[in-house]
C-alpha cells in the first residue's frame, strides 16, 4: 500500500506518512546501532543513518522528490546544530522563520522556486508587443515581475502570494513599480480571465486541476507558461530550453485555444 497519493492528488496532505518515513528511519537506524555500536559513540553518524532511511523509506513510498531532501537533512541537521551550542531562542526563531516562508507547503505540495534571470528574460520574449496584463501563480520573492516590469513598464503585472514572510519580501522589492500588483492569499479563487499570459513554476502535483482552471477561464489567445512541469497528458504547443544552469524548460500552452 502507498502512503503517498499519486501526483494528481493535490489535496491529499502527504504530512502523516512524512512523520511515519522518519520514525521509521529513527527505527531502523537503532537497530543498525545495535549491530554496530561504533553508531552510538558518533551522533552524527547515527542520524546520517537514520536521515538516509528515512529518505529511503519515502522514496519506496513514492514520496515526492523534494520530501526526500527534507528526509536526509532533517535530523542531521538538528544534531549538528546541537553540536554548535547555540542559544535557546535559536530554535524556535529558525521555525518561525521557516514556517512564515514555506507556509502549508505540506498542503499544497508546492515548494519555494524561483525564476532566475535568463527564464525570466525568456517569459519576457513571449509578452505581446503591445500592452497587456500578466500574471504570475505563486510569484515567490516577486522577482519575475520585477525583471518583466521594468523590462515593459507598458504592460500590468500581478502575483499571488500565500507565504506571509515571501509575500511581504515580494511587495517590499516590488513597491517602486506601479505597474506591478502582489496579491496575499490563494490564486485559486482568482479568475484567470483578462491576462495575455499565466505564469506557474509550481510542482507536478497541481497542474491538472490547473488546466481544467485554465480551459474554463482563459482567453482564447492567452499563453500559460509552465516552468519545468508539464501537464499531464496534454502535449504543450512549444517548448522552450532555457540555456541557464539548471536547463529550464517553459512549456508553452494556449488552453482556451
Amino acid at each position: 500500500m502507498l502512503f503517498f497519493p499519486p501526483e494528481g492528488r493535490e489535496h491529499t496532505v502527504p504530512l502523516l506518512p512524512a512523520c511515519a518515513a522518519q520514525v521509521a528511519g529513527g527505527l531502523l537506524a537503532l537497530m543498525l546501532a545495535l549491530t554496530f555500536q561504533s553508531l552510538w559513540q558518533i551522533p552524527l553518524l547515527f542520524a546520517a543513518a537514520q536521515g538516509l532511511a528515512a529518505a529511503g523509506i519515502a522514496a519506496l513510498l513514492r514520496a515526492p522528490r523534494w520530501w526526500l531532501a527534507i528526509h536526509l537533512g532533517f535530523v542531521p541537521l538538528i544534531v549538528a546544530a546541537r553540536m554548535l551550542e547555540l542559544p535557546s531562542w535559536i530554535w524556535p526563531a529558525g521555525f518561525l522563520s521557516l514556517l512564515l516562508v514555506f507556509w502549508r507547503t505540506d498542503r499544497s505540495r508546492v515548494p519555494l522556486y524561483l525564476t532566475n534571470a535568463t527564464a525570466s528574460a525568456a517569459v519576457g520574449a513571449l509578452l505581446r508587443p503591445t500592452p497587456c496584463r500578466v500574471l504570475d501563480l505563486g510569484c515567490g520573492d516577486g522577482g519575475l515581475l520585477l525583471r518583466l516590469a521594468r523590462t515593459r513598464p507598458d504592460c500590468h503585472f500581478i502575483g499571488f502570494e500565500h507565504a506571509p514572510l515571501t509575500w511581504a519580501w515580494a511587495r517590499l522589492r516590488c513597491r517602486g513599480l506601479r505597474n506591478i500588483e502582489i496579491r496575499y492569499g490563494d490564486f485559486w479563487s482568482h479568475s484567470l480571465h483578462g491576462y495575455a499570459l499565466v505564469y506557474a513554476f509550481l510542482s507536478p502535483v497541481p497542474m491538472e486541476r490547473l488546466w481544467h482552471k485554465a480551459q474554463r477561464e482563459m482567453d482564447r489567445d492567452a499563453q500559460l507558461i509552465s516552468n519545468s512541469f508539464e501537464i499531464p497528458t496534454i502535449s504543450p504547443l512549444r517548448v522552450i530550453e532555457v540555456a541557464d544552469q539548471r536547463q529550464t524548460r517553459l512549456y508553452c500552452y494556449r488552453p482556451a485555444g
